[in-house]
This record gives C-alpha cells, structure tokens and sequence, in this order.
C-alpha cells in the first residue's frame, strides 16, 4: 500500500481546527456523577478500549437488525475498498470515505440508532472491551479524573459507549441533523489524525483542563498528534510505527495481547479511519442472514 499523505496547508489545518471545535461542541455536558477537574485521561476506542473497529461491530449489528438494503450495502462496500485501496489519507480523501461509511444513516432518526446501539453494545461489543485498557480507565476515575473517549465514531455512538462504561463523556465525529434525523452529511471532516488533539484542546479549553497533567492512550501512529498534545503520553498494544516513535520519545508502552498486535499488522485498514472495513463485513453480515 503506499504510504499515506496528510496536508498541512493553512486550509486544512483549520478544517482540523473546525472538527475539533465541534466535536468538543457536539460532546454536551459530563455524564451525571462526575466532578470536573485539572486532569484528564483521552482514549482512542478502536483496539485501545475496544478490539476492532466499533464502526465495524455498529455496521455489523445494523445489518443482522435488516438496517440495510442490499444495494445501500454494495454501494457502501465499494466507497469503503475504494479509499483503502488508495493509500490515501488527505482531508479530501478521509472526508469522503467517512461521508460515505455515515451515508447509511441518511433520513434515520437518530434516536433509533441509538435504540439500536444499546442493544449492539450488549449483544456483541461488550465482549470486545479490552480489560487491560478498562483498568487503566477505572484507575484515572478513582483519582478523581475526567475519562473522555476520543474516536471517528460518530459522537452519538461515541457517547453511548463512554455512558455505558461509565466514562466523563466523549469526542466523535460530527453529522449534521435536521428534525433528530441524520442527513448523511459531516459538520466538518471526520474526527481522525490532527482532528483528534485539536478536539482534546478545544474540550481541554472549554473544561479547564491542563493538557501538561493529562494523559492520552492509543494503539495508532494515527494518533501521535493526539498524545503528543498532553503531558503522558502513552502507547496500548501499539502498531510498529507507534511503537517506535513511543520509545523514540520515552513515551510509556502497555502490552496487553500480544494477538492483536497480529490482527492489527495483518488488518491495518480496520483502524486507519472510521468505516474503512466495515462495508465488506456488512455485506458479509447480510450475506449469511440470507443464507439462514
């Protein structure tokens, strides 16, 4: 695959600057029972608290509940090997294949998703959670943090899942909404790359956070910009590229299954941006309904 290219003009860095703004925006208040304070921990989801792509698990659960059509999932399916096929992660490029992996959505109220959310996280995403990375969760709330999840999910499945693990709240990418129905349009590109730590200062702004006693976790070279905001930054379960940047850096390593470590050399696309395989395994999903 060739390597991936990211821009750095003034335009797309303000488009990042944007996403961050309104995810910060989109993320509300702190779920009830948490008090606010200086420091905060920042965890990317995908195989960080969760293995595989939650957009994955989301599209897969969606498809086995008959969400979709089958041509909704053909079209989807070829956007998504399209941009992985493509090696490309510009601006352009990320926001188009989110636009097309948030496409589904388009004309569905937003409160049926997330009906269905909660029954697809108690169904098949709770045996995904990462009990390493949980704890390490669990022991920033017990000191008195924040617990925000960071993610190109979109915000509201973002939020459902920071609920249901009993976290501050969370950053996600946004969609636009018109009478609590989704149009199938991003306000912004997708929460990816740079995105992420400008969300993290923009909510670090908004929160009174100190980013210089905050910590940040992910397993993504996609992610450096987000751990590099905050003063402890470390690497989960890291790719190699990660890995070495983190000792590079001093940056502390977590190892928590060394086969993920596999599954992520061997399926790379699973947490380059949001959606990027979830259009096969929704085909496939749909295949073996049809099959029963």
């Amino acid at each position: 695959m060739a390597s991936r290219r990211i821009s750095n003009s003034p335009d797309v860095l303000a488009s990042y600057r944007r996403a961050g703004q309104a995810s910060a925006d989109a993320a509300g208040d702190v779920i009830e029972g948490h008090v606010a304070g200086t420091a905060a921990a920042f965890f990317d989801v995908d195989n960080t608290i969760m293995r595989g792509a939650s957009i994955f698990h989301l599209a897969v659960g969606l498809a086995r509940r008959n969400y979709f059509s089958g041509r909704e999932v053909w079209g989807f399916g070829v956007k998504q090997l399209r941009f992985v096929l493509s090696g490309s992660e510009n601006l352009e490029d990320m926001a188009s294949a989110t636009t097309a992996a948030l496409a589904f959505v388009e004309g569905r109220r937003v409160d049926e998703l997330l009906e269905l959310g909660e029954e697809i996280f108690d169904d098949s995403m709770v045996d995904k959670l990462i009990p390493g990375s949980l704890a390490l969760a669990q022991g920033h709330l017990d000191a008195g943090e924040e617990v925000w999840l960071v993610t190109a999910t979109p915000v509201e499945v973002a939020r459902l899942l920071a609920r249901r693990l009993g976290l501050t709240g969370a950053l996600g990418t946004v969609s636009e909404i018109e009478d609590g129905a989704y149009t199938g349009r991003l306000v912004g590109p997708p929460l990816h790359g740079l995105a992420k730590a400008e969300a993290v200062r923009a909510l670090a702004e908004r929160e009174g956070l100190d980013l210089s006693q905050c910590w940040a976790y992910s397993d993504s070279a996609n992610d450096i910009p987000m751990l590099s905001a905050v003063g402890n930054p470390v690497a989960v379960n890291p790719d190699p590229t990660l890995r070495a940047h983190a000792r590079d850096n001093d940056w502390r390593i977590r190892d928590f299954s060394r086969r993920e470590q596999v599954k992520r050399i061997a399926l790379p696309a699973l947490s380059a941006a949001t959606g990027l395989a979830a259009g096969l395994a929704v085909g496939y999903a749909v295949a073996r309904t049809r099959r029963k």
